[in-house]
């Protein structure tokens, strides 16, 4: 019997825009995009689309970032001063907007992994899940 990984697509909605009516569940939506968008910028700047493409491919494929989701993200966090852009024009090329983790991106980076980190062990202890 051949097992299939499962992919996820995640849809990234904003906290306003979100019509569950339970606020922590918009909440972990948000943590959830935030923490990859700011795990691609940790080595490097990177432009929107080769952000999402870095979610993917660094997931073997079973993340798969909406990239139309991915821009209110990046204005939020660009505009809670945890990344920034600048404009980038290469010759043959259209003009790009590579974004860069400040030093406050960093630390929400950091913490966003350890909550997630302590998340995922509770999960494993109360769900019984084996790691290979």
């Amino acid at each position: 019997m051949v097992r299939q990984a499962a992919t996820f697509v995640i849809y990234v909605f904003d906290i306003h825009m979100s019509t569950d009516s339970d606020p922590d569940d918009a909440a972990r939506r948000k943590g959830t995009a935030e923490l990859l968008v700011l795990a691609q910028l940790e080595v490097r700047a990177r432009h929107g689309y080769e952000i999402g493409r870095e979610i993917e491919r660094r997931s073997d494929g079973r993340v798969v970032f909406q990239i139309a989701s991915l821009y209110p993200v990046l204005y939020r966090l660009e505009g809670n001063g945890l990344i920034t852009g600048q404009w980038v024009e290469t010759p043959g090329q259209r003009r790009r907007r590579f974004y860069k983790l400040t030093s406050s991106g960093g630390k929400r980076l950091a913490q966003q992994r350890q909550s997630w980190g302590e998340f995922f062990e509770a999960l494993r202890c109360a769900g019984g899940i084996k790691v290979a």
